[in-house]
């Protein structure tokens, strides 16, 4: 007669699961804001260093919500503090989202360090990915505003969100 011994994998409560969703949410969340916060920053700095403060958002809401014929001349746009309001908003949004999904997947890399690597590689696929999709389906965004204005935001906003998930994660190990 032979014994048969089962072990248990060790579950989550709904609890502990509810607190976890939680953790990750409010990191996503904190770290989207972090990194499009640093974004606005970014180019109300160029904008005004140029004399067209909410410039960007400006041109960026008009290509957004449908108003792309005013991109044919893009020096005419005056800013506008709504239009501008209603891209920052958007893209808020956006960047919450991405913090979401990146608080996620780093919450699988510390549970496997070996999903690591592939998660850094998703996110260098996905900057290039934005500036071709950019190039392609935006090219005359890119004609009123600089690409790589663009691209130094988009460095500027990964590194502030990664500076802050690693303090939340300083035991993180990526193995390739």
């Amino acid at each position: 007669m032979t014994a048969h011994t089962e072990t248990a994998t060790p579950t989550l409560t709904d609890r502990e699961r509810s607190t976890d969703f939680s953790r990750i949410s409010t990191e996503g969340i904190v770290a989207g804001l972090i990194g499009a916060a640093t974004v606005a920053v970014w180019f109300f700095i160029l904008d005004a260093i140029q004399g067209r403060p909410l410039y960007t958002p400006t041109v960026l809401g008009t290509a957004l919500f449908g108003n792309a014929s005013a991109l044919d001349a893009p020096e005419r746009i005056q800013a506008s503090f709504e239009t501008a309001l209603m891209f920052t908003w958007v893209h808020v949004l956006a960047f919450a989202v991405l913090g979401g999904i990146a608080a996620y997947l780093l919450m699988l890399a510390e549970r496997d360090p070996n999903y690591g690597f592939g998660i850094l590689l998703f996110f260098v696929i996905f900057m290039f990915g934005f500036l071709v999709g950019a190039m392609t389906f935006a090219e005359k965004v890119l004609h009123a505003l600089a690409w790589p204005a663009i691209l130094v935001g988009n460095l500027l906003a990964a590194a502030t969100m990664a500076a802050y998930f690693r303090r939340h994660h300083p035991n993180l190990t990526i193995r390739p």
